[in-house]
């Protein structure tokens, strides 16, 4: 299957199967908003409790906060967003579509990557010792793709680190760039536009009383540094995590709920002394990196290295995911150097600085900052879940199945209690019997309707990794059948160790673990 026609099929599915649905759907929907169902709602919650407990939980260094949407407008003003948090938009005259200029680009230079990987592995495949470095450092045609690709790249970061529009304009025309959707070259200019949305303090109108929704998180950790210093008794290196919404006016949002307007962030400061920061900047690219690993396979995850350094950075990585429509960033972790905390004293004129008893100094530390997008990591586990395949059914015949293969302890619901057949009353009994001691201890399911073989497979379009099966059997010598999502193999246990099978199985601690 196609990966364009996966992708559809995907999103079909998670509104058919209650993950996410178009946002105020009934009145034609909001472009680029989305909320999220009973399925969604649930896996969201346990991937932000995957995150919390890894970041938080298991490092003695690491505290969490929660703090407000609106903020001071000064506090904005100190980060640099109300002057340079911009995209350079392009638009195409005759499809009337608007894109990101740097993403047209960064598009060409995908498309040579991929003519380097299709060439490599059309090598790999002609050639029984093949030697991968050795073909990449000697042939004409990789050599001159990945040249281009380097000197495209290069003046792209060059352009945008001097603001220069009509760079990106001229590199755009160079590279004959066509609308993706309907071929035509005929672009405007590219120009500024500024991302953060604004909103007015009660009724005082004018600059005087604007307000930002927050477009990260992150700010509102730095402008805390000191209340979290004084009450948490920590030493520096410590760390401040946070999750929350922040809020992005994407003139271009597209592709799912990958690039939206309103989203959910994870994100952590970490505040070291200076001249340590590269030190942990490679701690936390490795620490990171496991986290991902550990609910993702390692050969859809790579690290991508900026070529266009963030103000405020030395040194930037992203975590790239393979999505259906490429490699594309799930995670970054940057070296912000010392400028949040140093902005923010400037303007704010009260000190950010910490006392360092070892060096018997004061210093406004620097900060290695790392940053996951919560509805991406969402659309990563379900993009790597997602399966069809033939499967025999109980006559023996092959049948298909979508099954959402979640790592168990993220799975929305752990467990789904089934009666054989729901017109006798003993099995309909017991089988509630068990459901109601089930629910205490994890996210379950009762379901009656249909027969078995049907209510199994709609257990494994949302990835339920355990359905039990209460039947005739159950009534005798109080066993159950435990059936396994992936494998779909089935066992009997008994009643009494059904809570302690499901748990250990489900449990989070088998993620953290890895870790």
């Amino acid at each position: 299957m196609q990966q364009e026609e996966l992708f559809k099929q995907l999103v079909s599915h998670c509104k058919e199967y209650g993950f996410i649905y178009p946002s105020s759907e009934i009145y034609d929907g909001l472009g680029g908003v989305y909320d999220y169902g009973p399925m969604g709602v649930e896996l969201k919650n346990n991937l932000r409790e995957y995150w919390w407990k890894a970041m938080v939980q298991l490092h003695e260094n690491i505290v969490g906060i929660d703090s407000a949407i609106f903020m001071h407008p000064k506090i904005w003003k100190a980060s640099g967003h109300v002057d340079a948090f911009n995209d350079p938009l392009i638009d195409n005259k005759d499809s009337k579509k608007r894109y990101r200029a740097d993403q047209l680009i960064e598009g060409e230079i995908d498309r040579l990557e991929a003519k380097i990987e299709k060439e490599v592995e059309k090598a790999r495949k002609r050639f029984e010792n093949f030697d991968e470095a050795l073909f990449r450092s000697t042939n004409p045609r990789v050599l001159e793709w990945a040249k281009r690709a380097e000197e495209i790249s290069q003046r792209l970061a060059n352009a945008l680190k001097a603001n220069d529009m009509a760079a990106l304009k001229a590199l755009i025309d160079e590279l004959e760039i066509a609308d993706p959707e309907s071929g035509s070259r005929n672009w405007t200019e590219v120009r500024q536009f500024n991302l953060m949305f604004s909103t007015q303090l009660s009724n005082i109108a004018g600059e005087e009383g604007k307000l930002y929704l927050r477009p990260e998180t992150a700010q509102g950790i730095f402008v805390n540094f000191l209340n979290v210093l004084k009450t948490s008794r920590q030493k520096v290196p410590f760390g401040i995590a946070q999750t929350g919404k922040a809020f992005r006016n994407e003139i271009v949002a597209r592709q799912f709920i990958f690039r939206m307007r309103e989203f959910e962030q994870m994100e952590m400061q970490f505040f070291v002394r200076p001249g340590t920061e590269m030190e942990w900047y490679e701690y936390w690219k490795n620490r990171r990196m496991a986290w991902h690993r550990a609910v993702t396979p390692a050969a859809q995850l790579r690290f991508k290295d900026h070529d266009n350094l963030a103000h405020y950075a030395n040194a930037a990585v992203d975590i790239q995911y393979e999505f259906p429509f490429g490699f594309k960033e799930l995670e970054g972790i940057h070296s912000r150097t010392d400028f949040d905390l140093g902005s923010h004293q400037a303007l704010s004129g009260r000190k950010l600085q910490y006392f360092d008893p070892e060096l018997n100094e004061h210093y406004v530390p620097y900060v290695v900052e790392t940053s996951v997008g919560l509805d991406r990591m969402f659309l990563a586990i379900l993009s790597t879940g997602y399966t069809e395949e033939t499967v025999p059914d109980a006559q023996g015949e092959d049948s298909t199945r979508v099954v959402l293969r979640i790592p168990p302890p993220l799975a929305p619901v752990k467990c789904a209690v089934l009666p054989l057949v729901r017109n006798k009353e003993e099995l309909v009994g017991k089988a509630r019997e068990i459901f109601d001691r089930l629910k205490f201890h994890f996210q379950c399911q009762y379901d009656e309707k249909d027969a078995i073989g049907r209510r199994y497979r709609r257990q494994d379009a949302v990835g339920t990794p355990y359905c039990i099966t209460i039947d005739f059997q159950t009534l005798q010598d109080d066993t159950v059948t435990l059936r396994e999502r992936d494998s779909m193999q089935q066992e009997r246990i008994p009643v009494a160790q059904v809570v302690n099978i499901v748990r250990e199985k489900t449990d989070m601690v088998r993620l953290l673990e890895r870790l």
